[in-house]
C-alpha cells in the first residue's frame, strides 16, 4: 500500500517519531487509524443509543404519556444553565 500525505500530515508523523513515542511512521499510522476506528464505533453506539431513545420517546408519545412543551420556562432553564456555565469559564 502507498500513502501520499500532505506536507502537514508528513510533518506530524516524523515529529510524533522524533519525540520518541513512536519508533516508525508506520507506528504512528497504525494508531491514528486505530483511533480513527475507536472514534467511529463510538459515534456508532451513541447514534444507536439516541435512536433508541427517540424510539422510547415516541412511543411514550403513542401511549398518550407526553407534555406539552412550555417554550418559555424551557428558555429561562437554559439561560440559567448557559449564564452559569459562562460565570464558571471565566474564573
Amino acid at each position: 500500500m502507498n500513502v501520499s500525505l500532505t506536507k502537514e500530515l508528513e510533518k506530524l508523523v516524523n515529529d510524533k517519531v522524533d519525540s520518541g513515542l513512536y519508533y516508525t511512521a508506520s507506528e504512528v499510522i497504525r494508531e491514528g487509524l486505530r483511533l480513527l476506528d475507536e472514534r467511529d464505533r463510538l459515534y456508532r453506539a451513541r447514534l444507536e443509543e439516541l435512536r433508541t431513545d427517540v424510539q422510547k420517546g415516541l412511543d411514550q408519545l403513542d401511549r398518550g404519556e407526553g407534555r406539552p412543551l412550555r417554550v418559555g420556562s424551557l428558555k429561562k432553564r437554559l439561560r440559567r444553565e448557559i449564564g452559569g456555565k459562562a460565570r464558571r469559564g471565566a474564573k
